[in-house]
């Protein structure tokens, strides 16, 4: 009858509304217990990282790190130079295998990205962006993403073979507000399917916190390194004055 039609109906749209809520439920749990272990890991990226004595080995740790927890097939970190640029440090992309930079021995073929042009502000590149800004940039697809310049990224993937998609740029302070780098990750890959999907806020969230930890470290590492050369140069000329007034 018509009356046991519509109670089949609503009872099948009612198991339907839910299973998928059910679902739902499931993938919030999931995406949870997911950001849980990434925190966690988070935590011991810290602890490492204050661990390292070697600046090499530290920014590949930076870079390694923000690539693992955000799930990115690449990435570089630039540190901002005295003359206003940023100097390509460390560049990784598993997929194209590429390693150049720091502990590798492979030197960074590209010129360093201008600050200032003219002394008007380079904003038109998304990393100097970042670093004049300390604002983090996350982008979608950087083909369809207009007010940056990525004509380079165009022509990298034109002779790799690559498609440069997903981005997300973030500015390096350290614990005296000064950006001293900026960390830069692409193409966010999903866990389950592999396909290239745009960063998360969580992966934003974790790569700007990372970001900070990684800053402070490196300051922290270049002020010990610092003070070991003054108190080097203190021991030698105190040896030199003793040997200047010795008698032998």
């Amino acid at each position: 009858s018509a009356s046991s039609d519509r109670g089949a109906r609503a009872l099948m749209s009612s198991s339907f509304a839910e299973g998928t809520q059910g679902l739902r439920l499931l993938e919030a749990a999931e995406a949870g217990e997911d950001l849980g272990q990434r925190l966690e890991q988070l935590n011991e990226i810290g602890a490492s990282l204050s661990a390292e004595r070697d600046i090499n080995r530290l920014l590949e740790s930076i870079l390694t790190a923000a690539k693992t927890i955000t799930r990115a097939d690449g990435g570089t970190l630039y540190r901002v130079t005295d003359d206003k640029t940023l100097r390509f440090e460390i560049v990784r992309t598993a997929s194209l295998d590429i390693a150049m930079g720091g502990p590798t021995g492979n030197p960074t073929p590209f010129y360093p990205i201008r600050l200032y042009t003219d002394s008007d502000p380079n904003t038109s590149m998304v990393a100097a962006f970042a670093a004049l800004t300390g604002q983090t940039v996350n982008i979608a697809d950087a083909y369809t993403e207009v007010g940056f310049d990525f004509s380079g990224t165009r022509q990298f993937d034109q002779k790799t073979g690559y498609r440069s998609k997903s981005f997300l740029t973030v500015p390096m302070r350290n614990h005296e507000g000064e950006i001293i780098g900026v960390l830069q990750l692409i193409n966010c890959q999903d866990p389950v399917t592999g396909e290239i999907v745009a960063f998360s806020h969580s992966d934003q969230r974790l790569a700007e916190s990372l970001g900070s930890q990684a800053a402070i470290a490196l300051t922290n590492r270049a002020l010990i390194v610092q003070l070991e050369t003054l108190f080097e140069s203190f021991i030698r000329m105190i040896n030199e004055a003793i040997d200047e007034k010795s008698p032998y």
